[in-house]
């Protein structure tokens, strides 16, 4: 450090020393806001970001990743954990390294999670070019492969010299930490920029506190919902992923045994009350329950807090009916609040939920309608325990079978991910959560290949917590790599391993639309084209042992449960590999989903799905 209170370093050097001296803080409780780095490292950035991290590895932790999408998956797992209070950076070279974060980028910002992208960029003197990996473009030379990333980004700046990143970190920063504003934040850094060494101002390496808001909701905003709420008789609040990011769910219930007002959870939401509360219906849309969809079909006024009603939540517009339903919308974010032509309460998920239950006092709904939805509760519960019930311990489970196995197992504050394939319906439907945190349903962007490595971003944040990937044999397939990460780092991650033989999924659906099931199988093709029926000769259990990992086969339903206890009690990381049964016996759509039929076909199986379609799409309304 000079005596003119700079201090020489690189900008990679001063990036990350930036860095390690973020922090929020909410409720008065302080968290790291970059607690760590993912990294893959090539030409574009071993010379600058990788050999900061080695200057300052003592005050930034590293974690070796395999697959670069993989490693924003992990991030998002980790912010996601801790409630978007504490985020992880990722660095990549410059190419496919940096293009192969797109997929990761748009997952996080759809779902409002923070993730920081560090991607290595072309020489920004020129001097050195074409680069290996670099795409010239003819006529715009400012142009690279990373300009990809700016419409999945939050915040994007391409730093194009030292002094920039005093700005642009800051502005960063900002978003990170932003609960209405969050998402994928990318700095690229061009290869020369990273080397070049600036005087930093010593004011730039200050440990610096990024305040999370709770902001209250406006005195007229808060007076118009509870009127609307003491003249509605059939309200129902829709919970979204808002209220665990604001951790509400204690100021819900609050709100809920006050009022009595039943409660349906999105794939996001899903969790916020227990689901033992005599008020939780279970998720709601697409993949819903029947006493949600039934309630959310004659509500007359519809809460929704911290969701941003997504197709399948409102079953593509057609499962809230009541002539006359108006929505209230409690989110943090003025764009999401301000849809379905809803009367807005823009404010903190806690807050406004507490200024609420507080104006409501004495207000209750009818206890005719309390009646209606606790039997309409006992009686999917009796579904619930039909679907998920083994009769037969020497069977073949089938994949519901498997969630029963799994729910005997797993303790309260275990956390259980998915993210793709037929697993979402089902866990929607039939999982009974415990605890704010076990159900960990990435939905908004559905991403085959996020379980495996957003297992790993949790169990970082959640050491000591059992965490349990599932995954569906189409999904592993997609992104298996960051297995070898969980055993070079021993993180105890538990794997659930189904193999159904094929994309269970989007068969069905397929189906459903008259393609027949085309090109959703893993069987082997005839020379017709046809399928023979018998399974490809692929042991994905091989697979995750060659990885590293340790690999409990089972066969039957007893061989499961026993699997599943051994692992949650292992202290490395585990795989439970099971083949179910060709049958499923999951519930079906409790409401209808919007996926277009061809309008006209030669084949018999389309022009009935044609007709199915346009009779359900009769019902899409416009609330406005």
């Amino acid at each position: 450090m000079s005596a003119t209170g700079t201090r020489r370093l690189t900008t990679a050097q001063a990036l990350v020393r930036f860095l390690a001296a973020q922090y929020t803080e909410r409720d008065g409780v302080r968290h790291r806001l970059i607690a760590g780095t993912w990294g893959i490292f090539g030409h574009g950035n071993v010379a600058g970001v990788g050999q900061a991290l080695v200057e300052y590895r003592g005050v930034m932790p590293f974690h070796q990743g395999r697959n670069e999408q993989a490693m924003v998956h992990a991030a998002v797992g980790y912010a996601r954990q801790l409630n978007r209070l504490s985020a992880q950076a990722v660095t990549t070279s410059i190419g496919p390294g940096a293009t192969n974060l797109v997929t990761g980028a748009a997952l996080a910002t759809v779902n409002r999670l923070p993730v920081l992208l560090l991607p290595g960029d072309y020489f920004a003197s020129h001097a050195a070019g074409p680069l290996l990996q670099q795409l010239e473009h003819p006529v715009e030379a400012d142009v690279s492969v990373n300009d990809a990333l700016r419409p999945v980004s939050r915040y994007f700046d391409r730093i194009s010299r030292p002094e920039a990143l005093l700005a642009s970190a800051l502005r960063a920063m900002r978003v990170l930490a932003d609960p209405a504003e969050t998402g994928a934040v990318t700095l690229a850094l061009p290869q020369d920029v990273q080397a070049e060494a600036f005087d930093w101002p010593e004011e730039f390496f200050a440990d610096r506190v990024w305040r999370v808001r709770r902001p209250a909701p406006d005195p007229e905003e808060l007076t118009e919902a509870v009127q609307a709420l003491r003249a509605a008789r059939r309200p129902l609040i829709v919970a979204g992923g808002g209220v665990h990011h604001s951790e509400a769910e204690a100021a819900l219930r609050a709100l809920v045994d006050a009022t009595g007002i039943p409660v349906a959870s999105t794939q996001a939401g899903k969790g916020a009350l227990r689901h033992d509360h005599p008020a939780d219906l279970g998720g709601i849309g697409h993949t819903g329950t029947a006493v949600a969809d039934g309630l959310a079909r004659t509500a007359d006024l519809v809460i929704g807090v911290g969701t941003r009603y997504s197709d399948f939540t409102t079953a593509s517009g057609t499962l809230f009916q009541d002539p006359d339903v108006r929505f209230l919308n409690l989110n943090i974010t003025a764009f999401d609040a301000h849809k379905l032509a809803a009367r807005t309460l823009v404010c903190d998920a806690r807050a406004g939920l507490t200024a609420l239950t507080e104006a409501l006092s004495g207000h209750r709904v009818p206890s005719s309608y309390e009646d209606e939805y606790r039997a309409g509760r006992t009686r999917w519960e009796q579904k619930v325990r039909a679907a998920l019930r083994a009769d037969d311990d020497s069977a073949v489970p089938t994949q519901t079978q498997v969630l029963g196995a799994l729910d005997a197992v797993v303790g309260d504050e275990d956390v259980v991910i998915n993210a793709a394939g037929s697993l979402p319906g089902d866990l929607h439907k039939l999982w009974r959560s415990r605890s704010p945190r076990q159900y960990h349903l990435e939905y908004g962007y559905s991403c085959m290949g996020y379980e495996i490595p957003a297992a790993l971003g949790v169990q970082q944040a959640a050491p000591g917590t059992a965490v349990w990937a599932l995954v569906g044999d189409g999904t592993y397939l997609m992104n298996p790599t960051e297995i070898v990460t969980a055993v070079q780092e021993n993180l105890p991650v538990k794997l659930v391993l189904v193999q159904n033989h094929g994309y269970a999924s989007i068969g069905g659906l397929s189906e459903s639309v008259g393609a027949e099931r085309f090109g959703t199988d893993y069987r082997h093709r005839a020379a017709d084209g046809t399928f023979t029926g018998a399974p490809l000769p692929v042991d994905l259990a091989a697979n995750a042992a060659s990885l590293g990992m340790d690999v409990l086969r089972a066969k039957t339903v007893r061989e499961l449960r026993e699997a599943l206890t051994t692992a949650r009690a292992a202290t490395r990381p585990t795989c439970v590999y099971v083949e179910t049964a060709a049958a499923r016996d999951a519930l079906p759509a409790e409401a209808w989903w919007d996926v277009p039929v061809a309008e006209v076909s030669a084949r018999e199986p389309v022009t009935d799905a044609r007709a199915r379609y346009e009779h359900a799409v009769a019902d899409r309304r416009h609330h406005l």
